[in-house]
């Protein structure tokens, strides 16, 4: 993987403000392995552009989990295959034709554990699309068609210590015990992250924060 560059979120909100200036609508991926920090980021730029951005995660497009169970792919939730990978290129070949009308996306509910179809609204009068998740610059079918979509793409990076740190919180705050969040962190998390550091190369920039985002 390309080295990371060092950078504060207000640069990357500047470049953010900028992109949106760009054009009619833009949109912005932000990519990296589970536990970077992506949707702080992303939640964080659109906060700061305002009423004019929307952010579209990838994670609403997750199989719902009687999918997964049906599939026998529930033990690797969160796994390249366990979303529902053409429903959100199309999501995105709508958001970037900017349609007439409002485009609604679905989102994940971490309390639920499930997608939850039609919660997002992105208005024609939205004019940057920030969207965020592990594998917007995979270069398999479908998954490829992402990065054509996208006007500019990042690739989040974190010291591995803190990550594993940062996703082991992550699941016990979601009701695993220790044991389990540490097993899902190094195992299921960990061949995901192997994956996605692959993609790096296919970013437009790749970057570590300054100010890491806090463990949970």
């Amino acid at each position: 993987m390309a080295a990371a560059r060092v950078v504060g979120t207000d640069e990357l909100v500047a470049r953010a403000r900028a992109l949106a200036e760009a054009g009619p609508r833009q949109l912005l991926g932000i990519a990296g392995p589970p536990g970077a920090g992506k949707s702080t980021l992303a939640e964080r730029i659109v906060e700061a552009v305002g009423p004019t951005a929307r952010l579209v995660p990838m994670d609403g497009f997750h199989l719902a989990q009687a999918e997964l169970r049906r599939l026998r792919r529930a033990e690797r939730k969160g796994a390249v295959d366990t979303f529902d990978a053409n429903g959100y290129v199309s999501a995105l070949r709508r958001l970037r034709r900017l349609e007439p009308t409002a485009v609604y996306v679905p989102a994940f509910r971490r309390d639920l554990e499930e997608p939850v179809a039609g919660s997002i609204e992105v208005p024609p009068s939205v004019r940057l699309v920030v969207t965020e998740g592990n594998y917007l610059l995979v270069d398999a079918t479908p998954w490829d068609e992402v990065r054509q979509l996208l006007h500019e793409a990042w690739f989040l990076d974190l010291d591995a210590e803190l990550r594993l740190r940062r996703l082991t919180a992550r699941h016990e705050a979601y009701g695993r015990s220790p044991e389990q969040a540490r097993a899902w962190a190094t195992g299921s998390d960990e061949a995901n992250a192997a994956l996605v550091a692959g993609t790096a190369h296919r970013a437009d920039l790749v970057v570590r924060l300054a100010e890491p985002p806090p463990t949970p």
